[in-house]
């Protein structure tokens, strides 16, 4: 079974709105960083100080179709020329089954304590699309604070954002040029930094912009 979903028709929308009048050029391969971001959570251990967990969720299931064509584990096919996905249900079991993927997730996702790094082991995974995948890193003491990169994604196509939390309110947003934050793990953490804010801001402002641009281009096609 597959389809095309939203996220993709959207993705075409904004393509279109930024080529303007120019010739739409077919692409190799082509992700869909203009749906719902990625997210990340960030978390102590409740019981041992020198442990801090980082769940990530994906946006879409069709990023993750995207992203199982890029680490070899799914048909090169299912990304078409046009940047359409042909993605599906049993993908993310796929994905999320293949050590290929932890090991980008530990590639991608690394945690710092105290200046060093910290060692991750990504926790059996069930649900992967719904339930995302959590890595604990092991830092060589108790830590206070860490140093979290986040760069999922973000080698397929820049314009991928991710949304992270942290104790005590904490909110960041990570994006390509900006793919590190540290973080308070004692729970009085600065809560929403004005940064933060206007990234948020930012990022909201855009995906507002293409949903209408794909509901622009959803009317025309149903006339």
């Amino acid at each position: 079974m597959s389809s095309m979903s939203t996220r993709t028709l959207v993705a075409l929308a904004v393509i279109g709105v930024a080529a303007g009048t120019a010739v739409f050029t077919p692409r190799p391969a082509a992700a869909h960083p203009f749906g719902d971001p990625q997210t990340v959570v960030i978390t102590p251990d409740g019981q041992r100080p020198d442990v801090v967990y980082v769940k990530w969720r994906v946006g879409g299931p069709d990023d993750l179709t995207v992203l199982g064509v890029s680490l070899g584990l799914l048909p090169a096919d299912r990304v078409r020329a046009d940047g359409t996905v042909d993605y599906r249900y049993n993908d993310p079991g796929v994905v999320g089954a293949s050590p290929a993927f932890t090991g980008y997730l530990l590639d991608r996702i690394t945690v710092t304590g105290g200046g060093r790094p910290c060692t991750g082991a990504v926790e059996p995974i069930a649900a992967l699309a719904l339930k995302g995948a959590t890595a604990g890193f092991t830092c060589p003491g108790p830590v206070t604070s860490v140093t979290v990169a986040v760069r999922t994604l973000t080698d397929l196509h820049p314009a991928y954002r991710t949304m992270a939390t942290g104790p005590g309110g904490q909110r960041a947003v990570y994006e390509g040029a900006d793919d590190t934050h540290t973080w308070s793990l004692t729970g009085s953490g600065a809560g929403l930094g004005r940064s933060a804010l206007v990234q948020i801001a930012a990022v909201l402002g855009a995906l507002l912009l293409v949903a209408a641009a794909g509901l622009a281009v959803k009317r025309r096609v149903t006339r």
